[in-house]
């Protein structure tokens, strides 16, 4: 296995610099996360766990157009992803207005905690994406269009789970 990974005698949250670098590494190493790709069927993301330990989680994500994850933040987790493939269209609150950002291959976004936004599959085919989460992901909170009411809270530790319909 590449040597993505530290290994500390304690947990130590990766920063946004290192979460960063970190999911670029695993994007540009496409031996490492390639074997475990799963493409999309119907209108479900998939995503696998690449990596798990006390400082981070990584997942692969591959979404098809127009899947999305709804208005939510990571809870105590900082994250970032790299777009590996394909195009995702992020958008976040800003000053009480949404900013949408498209992110091609190659793209690196990371996040605060507390952080809201929402990610959706664009372009004309699947996309795959690489996300890590540190601490890892315990909880997400979902919020209505503006972000104004929570809608609900899940203690979770797989990425982007979609509400409840």
């Amino acid at each position: 296995m590449p040597n993505f990974f530290g290994s500390t005698m304690l947990p130590v949250p990766l920063n946004l610099a290192e979460l960063a670098t970190l999911v670029r590494e695993i994007a540009e190493d496409e031996s490492f996360w390639r074997p475990r790709l799963e493409l999309p069927h119907g209108s479900s993301r998939r995503w696998t766990r690449l990596w798990t330990d006390p400082d981070v989680d990584v997942w692969l994500l591959s979404w098809l157009p127009d899947q999305a994850t709804e208005l939510h933040d990571h809870g105590p987790s900082a994250a970032a992803f790299t777009v590996v493939s394909g195009l995702l269209a992020e958008t976040r609150l800003r000053a009480g207005r949404t900013v949408t950002q498209d992110c091609a291959a190659g793209t690196t976004v990371w996040l605060a905690p507390g952080v809201l936004h929402d990610v959706r599959g664009g372009g004309d085919g699947p996309t795959v994406s690489v996300h890590a989460y540190s601490p890892p992901l315990t909880r997400m909170t979902y919020y209505d269009p503006t972000g104004r009411t929570v809608l609900r809270t899940v203690e979770t530790t797989e990425p982007e789970e979609e509400l409840a319909r």
